[in-house]
């Protein structure tokens, strides 16, 4: 799945990211790095409100797992089960999200018990930034679901 590819499924699939003009920078199976403007995602401190923050980052740790299972022609649903993000310093300009696996050797036990059970649960990780500079982090628990799980 190329970058182009990615976004055009986003904008198409999840209306928020044409709204917060998401744009996907990189795409490998190792991580997922989408990015953001200021304008669509400011706040009253002109800022980047905490909540755009956050769903740039669900988004990249979501979009990562899609193109996973996707390359492995595992046709599953995506929800998050539970996330946490820290916020370090604000950012007053355009922003990131780069997410990986918080812990890649745990990928084939997730694809076994997906495959076993048709549901599987994963955390990942993604980091908040500014430029090269992280500005928060985030971690969330991921659960796909076969056409028949839960």
């Amino acid at each position: 799945m190329t970058p182009h590819d990615l976004e055009a499924y986003l904008h198409a699939h999840i209306p928020l990211s044409a709204a917060m003009q998401v744009h996907v920078d990189e795409v490998t199976d190792e991580h997922v790095r989408l990015s953001a403007p200021l304008a669509p995602n400011i706040n009253h401190r002109e800022t980047v409100f905490g909540g755009s923050a956050s769903a740039l980052s669900i988004l990249s740790a979501w979009s990562l797992l899609h193109v996973r299972l996707s390359r492995a022609g595992v046709p599953a649903r995506l929800v998050i089960q539970s996330n946490r993000m820290d916020y370090i310093r604000p950012v007053a300009g355009t922003f990131s999200a780069r997410s990986t696996l918080a812990d890649i050797g745990r990928w084939p036990d997730f694809l076994r018990m997906f495959h076993r059970r048709g549901k599987a649960r994963i955390v990942v990780a993604a980091e908040l930034l500014d430029g090269d500079d992280v500005a928060g982090r985030f971690e969330g628990e991921f659960v796909a679901l076969g056409p028949h799980g839960g």
